[in-house]
C-alpha cells in the first residue's frame, strides 16, 4: 500500500489464518522496505469496501470477502476479511504494484516484521 497525502483515503485488509496475517512487502515512498496489509488507494466512485476487496485481489491474487470493518483513522479503513477464492500472486502488470516485493504469510507473533503503522492493528487483534 503506498503511503499518499492525506487527501487520498486508503482502504486495507486484514486476513488471519492459522495465527498468520497475509501481508505484502514493498517499497514505500518514504524509501523504506516495510511489510504492509494489503490495500491501496479508493478509486473515484468506488466505496472503501469496493476498493478493499479489489486491492487485495491486485496486490495478492486473492478473492475476499469481508467480514467487518474494525478500524478507521488517518483516512485509512481497515478491514477484517477472510478467502474465498484465488491463488496467491501479485500482478505485475498493474504499475501499483512495482513497489511490491512478495507476499508472505507472517505470524502474529513475529513483532519484528510490523511498523508503527501495522503494530497497532496488530494489538488491537490480540490485544
Amino acid at each position: 500500500m503506498k503511503r499518499q497525502g492525506a487527501d487520498i483515503i486508503l482502504s486495507q485488509a486484514v486476513i488471519i489464518k492459522d495465527k498468520k496475517v497475509l501481508m505484502v512487502r514493498q517499497y514505500v515512498q518514504r524509501g523504506d522496505i516495510v511489510w504492509n496489509f494489503p490495500g491501496g488507494s479508493i478509486e473515484k466512485g468506488e466505496t472503501p469496501e469496493e476498493a478493499c476487496i479489489r486491492e487485495v485481489r491486485e496486490e495478492t491474487g486473492y478473492e475476499v470477502q469481508l467480514i467487518s470493518q474494525m478500524h478507521f483513522e488517518e483516512e485509512k479503513y481497515t478491514y477484517i476479511a477472510e478467502i474465498i477464492s484465488g491463488t496467491e500472486g501479485i500482478d505485475k502488470s498493474i504499475k501499483d504494484n512495482e513497489d511490491i516485493i512478495e507476499i508472505s504469510w507472517i505470524r502474529l507473533s513475529d513483532l519484528a516484521k510490523f511498523d508503527s503503522y501495522t503494530r497497532p492493528i496488530i494489538d488491537l487483534l490480540v490485544g
